[in-house]
C-alpha cells in the first residue's frame, strides 16, 4: 500500500497530481478533527438538551460541507473574503417554514465558525493552537448549556375565554386558574395579547420554567407562527 501511494504521488493526470500524500494526510486529519468537534457540539451537547433530530442532521451536514468548501478553495486567494461571505450568506438565509430560534441560530454560527477555522487555518498556527481553540469552544458551550445557565423559560400560547379575568385586579386569580387548568406549576408571569371582545376570548402567553432544563420545542414553533398576532 505504501508503495502504491509513492507511485501515485509521482503520477500526473492533465498536469495535475493524482495525490499528494502529505496534503492528503493533512486533509484527513483536519476533516477528522472537524467531525469530532461537530459531533461533540451537536450530538453530545445540543441534542442531549433539545432532542431535535432535524437540526442534528442539518448541523452535521452544513458543518461538513462548509469545511470541504473552505479547504478545497483555500488555495484560491479568497480566504478572508470567502469566510466573511459565508457568514453573510448564512446570515441572510432563513428557514421559511418556521422562524429559527435564537439557540438554533447560535449553534449554526458555532458550526460554521468551527468548520471555517479548521479548514482555513494555515501553517503559521500550530496544531496545539487549533486543538485548544476547538476545546475552548466545546467547554464553553458545555458549561453554559449544562452547568452555569439558569433553567430554560418556555412560553406557551393559549386562547383564554374568561375575559373578565384579564383585569389587573384579577391577575392572581388568572395565574391560579391557568395553573389549575394547564397543570403548569412554575408559572413566572402571564402576558395578555390580542383581545377579541366579539367572542369574549383573548390570547395569553404563559412563561414558565421547564423541569431538568428540558426545552419545549413545540412552544417555540407556535411562537414563531403566532409571533405577529398582536399586530393583526
Amino acid at each position: 500500500m505504501k508503495m502504491l501511494f509513492l507511485l501515485l504521488d509521482k503520477v500526473k493526470l492533465f498536469d495535475v497530481e493524482i495525490i499528494d500524500i502529505a496534503d492528503f494526510a493533512e486533509f484527513i486529519l483536519r476533516l477528522s478533527l472537524n467531525l469530532v468537534v461537530l459531533l461533540l457540539l451537536v450530538r453530545w451537547i445540543y441534542y442531549s438538551v433539545t432532542k431535535r433530530k432535524d437540526y442534528l442532521f442539518t448541523y452535521i451536514l452544513v458543518g461538513t460541507i462548509i469545511f470541504l468548501l473552505c479547504y478545497l478553495l483555500a488555495n484560491v486567494k479568497l480566504q478572508l473574503g470567502f469566510a466573511l461571505g459565508l457568514f453573510a450568506i448564512f446570515g441572510i438565509i432563513r428557514y421559511r417554514t418556521n422562524q429559527m430560534p435564537i439557540r438554533e441560530m447560535t449553534y449554526l454560527f458555532l458550526v460554521i465558525s468551527i468548520s471555517v477555522i479548521n479548514a482555513l487555518v494555515n501553517k503559521k498556527v500550530g496544531v496545539v493552537d487549533v486543538v485548544f481553540t476547538n476545546a475552548i469552544v466545546i467547554l464553553m458551550t458545555w458549561g453554559y448549556e449544562k452547568r452555569w445557565l439558569l433553567k430554560h423559560e418556555s412560553v406557551k400560547s393559549v386562547i383564554y375565554e374568561k375575559i373578565e379575568m384579564i383585569k389587573p385586579d384579577n391577575y392572581t386569580k388568572l395565574v391560579e386558574d391557568l395553573r389549575l387548568r394547564t397543570g403548569i406549576e412554575a408559572i413566572n408571569r402571564v402576558e395578555i395579547g390580542k383581545i377579541d371582545f366579539l367572542h369574549d376570548t383573548c390570547r395569553l402567553k404563559i412563561y414558565y420554567e421547564e423541569k431538568a432544563n428540558h426545552i419545549n420545542m413545540s412552544d417555540n414553533y407556535n411562537n414563531g407562527i403566532n409571533g405577529n398576532d398582536d399586530d393583526d
